[in-house]
């Protein structure tokens, strides 16, 4: 008996660090000291040495369900980017400019071409949001998981100088929130997306006029990483005195988050178009549209609030960064909480 007739391939886990390395060398930033491999990951605080009082911030985050579709379709180039994306946006609406980033690979059995494919994109969404990728795990766990299956998690560390950091504290009636375009369902709300369509590779292969792709595509679009577009508002001159990452739970959960006591938000639902996949989603599967907008960010992947003479300038930075913006609400005085109307 040995440990590979155990269920677990040493040489395999060897071989996917070989496979990975070209992907993890892309997103190199100059604070990384030592290579891939060693037993953990190196970066130098210099570069953040001038900062009046910095602030480490950190956010972790996996892709909850939606890896079941990336099983069904053999698809595992972009679910990397989800896991990434759901960690550094949530550095980002802190305020934070994200430094590294760590990922977890749970499997069944290690095919080291697909994990170095799953890394692929955790490098490519490393590379989006400017952060290096240090280091990270591939467990296997042969008798826990199914062999083809596995789970992706990751941890994200980023840095801003204490006066920066987003708050909410400073948020007055008639501020107005502008929101970002998502690029989907995003990584949240996929055990009902399951309940909602069929879960097979012909349906997940059909293309529908409304959708312009087929169902798995328009399902496995990576999640929307904004980091860049917030570093552009700042760069624009603008304070954002708010930011909401819209996750899980969707408005009526997060929106809240950004609000201190005293403040409501007040969002027009028909200030932007809702993307067809939510039209679709709610109608195949009867969902009320409270519980629509419960669950999924439905278009909007990135609120901020700003002072009313800095709307322009916050619209032409998140243009200028390669995202949608649209006037989406405003702030007014009143009791904690969010009013879509």
């Amino acid at each position: 008996m040995d440990y590979k007739k155990s269920g677990v391939d040493i040489e395999a886990g060897y071989k996917s660090v070989e496979l990975m390395k070209k992907y993890v060398k892309e997103t190199m930033r100059p604070e990384v000291l030592g290579g891939l491999g060693g037993f953990s990951g190196a970066f130098s605080l210099k570069a953040i040495k001038d900062m009046e009082n910095p602030v480490l911030l950190s956010g972790t985050d996996g892709c909850g369900t939606k890896v079941k579709l990336a099983f069904l379709l053999d698809k595992h180039d972009t679910i990397g980017i989800d896991c990434v994306a759901m960690c550094v946006n949530d550095v980002a609406c802190a305020g934070g400019e994200p430094l590294f980033f760590l990922d977890y690979i749970a499997c069944g059995k290690n095919y080291p071409e697909k994990i170095a494919t799953i890394v692929s994109g955790v490098a490519e969404g490393c590379k989006q949001s400017g952060c290096a990728l240090v280091g990270g795990e591939t467990a296997e766990h042969p008798g826990l998981m199914p062999e083809e299956e596995y789970d992706l998690a990751g941890f994200a560390v980023g840095v801003v100088d204490e006066k920066d950091i987003i708050t909410g504290k400073d948020l007055k009636a008639n501020d107005v929130l502008i929101g970002m375009a998502s690029s989907g369902v995003h990584s949240n709300g996929f055990s009902l997306v399951r309940q909602i369509f069929r879960m097979d590779v012909e349906t997940l292969n059909t293309h529908f006029d409304e959708l312009g792709t087929t169902l798995g595509e328009a399902l496995l679009a990576p999640t929307r990483i904004y980091v860049k577009a917030l570093r552009s508002i700042k760069e624009a001159g603008v304070r954002v005195k708010a930011c909401s990452h819209i996750t899980g739970g969707g408005f009526y959960e997060n929106v809240p988050r950004m609000l201190p006591e005293g403040k409501h938000a007040v969002i027009e639902k028909n200030s932007y178009e809702v993307p067809p996949i939510f039209k679709m989603m709610a109608r195949e599967g009867n969902v009320e549209e409270q519980m629509m907008y419960n669950t999924y960010n439905m278009g909007i992947g990135m609120i901020v609030a700003v002072d009313p003479a800095d709307v322009d300038k916050t619209m032409e930075a998140i243009k200028a960064a390669g995202d949608t913006p649209y006037v989406i609400g405003k702030i007014e005085d009143g009791e904690k909480g969010v009013t879509l109307c």
